[in-house]
């Protein structure tokens, strides 16, 4: 039986990325596409070459970047999406979907439960962008989610701090908090102690370059791509091994 009382979630972009972070020891991967926009959903062709690793991997259910309430069709192509990572075997996803009033989209949302039957769902952090964190806290326990991603409705998890401890208290054992959003070694322990939180998200992003690659002097750029720190990734393990310890 394992002893893990703390869990570490890395935010990948790459097929690079998800290899490095599970190497680096990551608890379980959000994967994503488009870091600039957020993350979106992957590519087809990425998640069906994406090694099966002996850790949960999550795809982001997202199409586009910008708000999340949703059209019809865009709606549509999500749930599509979700079949697809069933059929794929993967442990669970990452979604959210809100009403133009700024509540969560019930109704929507139970479609996806329904869809992605035996997986894992988080709702993300477009629980920040509601109305009334408390009230939308219950209507996703009521739709049958697993977790929710929030940094307590400010842009960073340091802001949000407060907040975040009044979720974890109101979810009780109905649903797991998961604090993301700005989560680093120099918070991390902070965040233990004040939010009472079990899970923690992170990108831990480094920008990677590789100048061995031939590039033209003309094009005055250098092209990089956003990867995984895995010193980052090691930092945050440790401090939450060390709390474990006691």
């Amino acid at each position: 039986m394992s002893s893990q009382k703390y869990t570490l979630e890395i935010a990948v972009f790459t097929l690079q990325g998800a290899l490095d972070a599970a190497n680096a020891g990551a608890h379980r991967l959000e994967l994503c596409e488009n870091p600039a926009e957020g993350g979106t959903t992957p590519s087809n062709g990425l998640l069906i070459s994406l090694p099966i690793f002996d850790i949960p991997v999550l795809p982001i259910i997202r199409p586009r970047g910008g708000h999340f309430v949703y059209s019809d069709l865009e709606f549509k192509c999500m749930l599509k999406d979700i079949e697809s990572c069933n059929e794929l075997s993967y442990h669970g996803i990452v979604t959210g979907m809100l009403t133009k009033d700024g509540n969560i989209h019930k109704e929507q949302l139970k479609q996806v439960m329904k869809v992605a039957d035996g997986m894992e769902v988080t709702f993300h952090r477009a629980f920040d962008r509601c109305r009334d964190q408390s009230k939308a806290l219950e209507d996703i326990i009521e739709c049958g989610c697993h977790r929710i991603l929030t940094s307590g409705a400010y842009p960073t998890v340091s802001e949000g701090m407060q907040n975040i401890k009044a979720l974890v208290k109101q979810a009780g054992d109905r649903i797991i908090i998961m604090p993301g959003s700005g989560v680093n070694h120099k918070n991390l322990a902070e965040l233990i102690r004040e939010t009472g939180a079990s899970e923690y998200h992170t990108a831990a992003r480094k920008s990677i370059h590789d100048p061995s690659v031939f590039s033209p002097e003309t094009m005055q750029e250098k092209l990089s791509y956003t990867g995984v720190d895995t010193a980052e990734i090691d930092k945050l393990l440790q401090i939450l091994h060390a709390h474990e310890a006691h």
